[in-house]
């Protein structure tokens, strides 16, 4: 039983590294990257449709990428739906292809994406120790139904413990290093 407990928490601690790390994929650094542009949504003949299900994102080089349209009439939209998103960024039809330059981050800029960075990695912290909660209150309900022994108990929240522990650390390295690739010129 509190192996159950125990497995649960580690699935769900690791979603949450995942989350935070999906999260922070999608804070801009200067270099083009097609995740960049994931969270874009296309009207298509009156429905929402993610932009990676119309078009297909490269990276032509370092600043740039490039969106190939499967169906040239939605060129537009796709443009009117990347200046609408909060990306900062201008696009530009070239024949077949739009290309998205990426411009070179500002200082100030770059520290206000390490305070959202940060911001994001608060609450991935905040959501571990939400499931560290809730696998300790099972273990204490198993204590409670005299389905375990307090020996047991405390042996298993020491083990819950050093799961999150160790699934914060994952958070914090992915945080630093996402900090010094946003410091980096």
């Amino acid at each position: 039983m509190i192996n159950d407990i125990k497995k649960d928490a580690d699935t769900r601690m690791e979603k949450c590294v995942e989350a935070f790390k999906n999260n922070i994929g999608k804070v801009r650094t200067g270099r083009a990257s097609p995740a960049l542009l994931d969270g874009i949504v296309v009207e298509y003949y009156g429905t929402p449709t993610p932009l990676r299900q119309l078009a297909n994102v490269t990276v032509e080089d370092s600043r740039t990428l490039k969106i190939n349209v499967f169906d040239r009439s939605l060129s537009q939209a796709v443009e009117k739906a990347i200046m609408a998103s909060d990306l900062g960024l201008n696009p530009s039809s070239a024949g077949t292809d739009i290309r998205v330059p990426l411009p070179p981050l500002t200082e100030e800029r770059r520290k206000d994406l390490i305070k959202v960075v940060r911001g994001e990695a608060e609450q991935g912290r905040v959501s571990v120790r939400n499931v560290r909660r809730d696998a300790n209150d099972k273990v204490k309900a198993q204590l409670k139904d005299k389905a375990i022994g307090e020996d047991e108990e405390r042996r298993a929240q020491d083990e819950i413990q050093k799961m999150t522990d160790a699934y914060i650390k994952k958070i914090d390295t992915a945080l630093a290093e996402k900090e010094t690739e946003l410091m980096d010129f």
